[in-house]
């Protein structure tokens, strides 16, 4: 897709749909005002009539008119008061889904409901992530290839230069479909040694190298949690680590962190068997790392970035890992297995004492689809944010804000610890029944060395369900703005 700044006047532009708005009392913004001019007051009738009625996101396909150069005039509704980022982004996105089968180019003229809290960059950014969404379609795995979906060739933007904000917007887009094809992929492809192969082909960018730490390396090291949950499979576990250099080496990495169990059965602690088809999904962590990567490459921000994937199966095979079964961490800490299902927490542990040990990262974020608890609380809106970093959770909350990729605060209180007490080890992999999400924070907590730390619980964002299933690759764009904010 391609993205061109205009001053051409709304009546002039030669396109094949021409976008305008139009409040809910009615009132046309400049550009469409115009347009009815040029068409002796047809958008206005149509007002008039009922075919519109302004809501937020409503939209209203006419036919081009004499007076006018488009083809066509898209009108769209933008509610009662200047559009907040929830609203805008659902106006960007009807914008897209409904322009972006055309062949030519789209005109946007939109720049008029830029307001001081979200200036026209961050629309022009955000319309560029809304085309992203609407161009992709996964076939990979169909029969007969569908056609690859229709997009615009062009989008001209009626406004002040954004040129800048439509290339952050496209690498945010292109990284979040990256991260939604991963997270697609099924499990008999997506295993952890094709995950690998996926980091590989990144370090065709001079500026990423790539290291691939293999189970049996991982046991020798002593990654005694990771191993307890990947011995269980015929697909052997790996961690991958990806480097990005993009300022000085004395500068230390930012760590991102992201859980990639390619398929979660449960382990003997076996899960039911209704829509276990959708554990493929419990390696969105680590997609929303490889995507956020991909952004980082066409974006190239002057920031060192250590980037982590901790894939395996958890699987119920002989020799899996039993509850009541005593491990110990690559950090020496030992761990009662009560649950083989709390597999998440295991392979992140070691992970991140391993990050730590040898990349001293200024600040560690994992992102994991951790536990049911944390979607039973928030849904499907929020991701679950845990820190006890105030400075961590304000630039994680602004990047989530600014994005419109949500996150919740959830407490993280020392008085959780004792939860994990357990009779035969230095802690339990669980730690009962309630506040699940939180136990499992505490846990990780645990494991990283008083580096500043935050742990995203994206269970209820990373993917939806039933007739929509798919991966929605959250949380790259929170993670792309928190490190580029950097």
């Amino acid at each position: 897709m391609k993205y061109q700044v205009s001053q051409q006047a709304a009546a002039e532009v030669q396109a094949a749909c021409i976008v305008v708005t139009i409040d809910q009392s009615g009132k046309l913004s400049d550009a469409a005002a115009v347009i009815d001019q040029a068409s002796d007051g047809f958008l206005s009738k149509r007002y008039e009539a009922g075919d519109i009625k302004g809501k937020t996101a409503e939209t209203l396909l006419l036919p081009g008119v004499s007076g006018i150069a488009a083809a066509r005039v898209l009108l769209v509704g933008s509610g009662k008061e200047t559009p907040n980022t929830t609203n805008a982004i659902k106006i960007l996105n009807a914008v897209a889904a409904a322009t972006s089968k055309y062949e030519g180019s789209v005109a946007l003229a939109l720049s008029e409901l830029a307001s001081e809290a979200l200036p026209e960059s961050w629309w022009a950014e955000q319309t560029a992530i809304a085309y992203a969404h609407a161009s992709y379609k996964f076939t990979e795995t169909k029969a007969k290839p569908e056609e690859e979906p229709k997009q615009a060739e062009a989008v001209i933007w009626l406004g002040g230069d954004v040129d800048t904000a439509f290339l952050k917007g496209s690498a945010i887009g292109e990284g979040i479909n990256f991260a939604k094809e991963l997270g697609n992929m099924p499990p008999n492809i997506c295993t952890p040694t094709w995950l690998a192969e996926q980091a590989i082909s990144l370090t065709a960018d001079s500026a990423l190298e790539t290291m691939i730490l293999d189970q049996e390396k991982l046991a020798e090291l002593g990654a005694g949690a990771f191993y307890s949950v990947a011995k269980g499979s015929s697909e052997p576990g790996k961690i991958i680590v990806m480097q990005y250099k993009g300022t000085d080496a004395s500068e230390a990495p930012h760590m991102i962190l992201g859980k990639g169990i390619t398929f979660d059965t449960g382990g003997i602690s076996l899960k039911p068997g209704l829509k276990m088809d959708e554990m493929k999904y419990d390696m969105c962590g680590a997609a929303s790392v490889f995507g956020t990567v991909k952004a980082l490459l066409a974006l190239k921000p002057k920031i060192n970035v250590l980037a982590m994937v901790t894939s395996a199966e958890n699987m119920p095979a002989g020799h899996a890992s039993k509850p009541g079964d005593v491990v110990t961490s690559l950090s020496g800490k030992t761990i009662e297995i009560l649950n083989t299902d709390a597999e998440g927490r295991l392979v992140l542990c070691d992970a991140l004492t391993y990050g730590i040990d040898n990349y001293k990262p200024a600040s560690i974020v994992d992102i994991a689809t951790l536990t049911g608890a944390c979607m039973a609380a928030l849904g499907e809106v929020n991701s679950g944010l845990f820190t006890q970093d105030e400075d961590m959770a304000e630039q994680l909350q602004t990047a989530a804000k600014y994005s419109n990729d949500k996150v919740w605060r959830l407490p993280l209180e020392d008085d959780y610890q004792e939860l994990l007490d357990s009779n035969f080890a230095d802690m339990a992999n669980i730690g009962g029944p309630l506040a699940g999400a939180t136990t499992a924070a505490c846990f990780l907590s645990r494991f990283t060395e008083g580096t500043p730390w935050a742990h995203l619980d994206i269970a209820g964002t990373a993917w939806k369900g039933g007739a929509a299933k798919g991966a929605t690759g959250r949380p790259v764009s929170l993670l792309v703005n928190y490190l580029l904010n950097k």
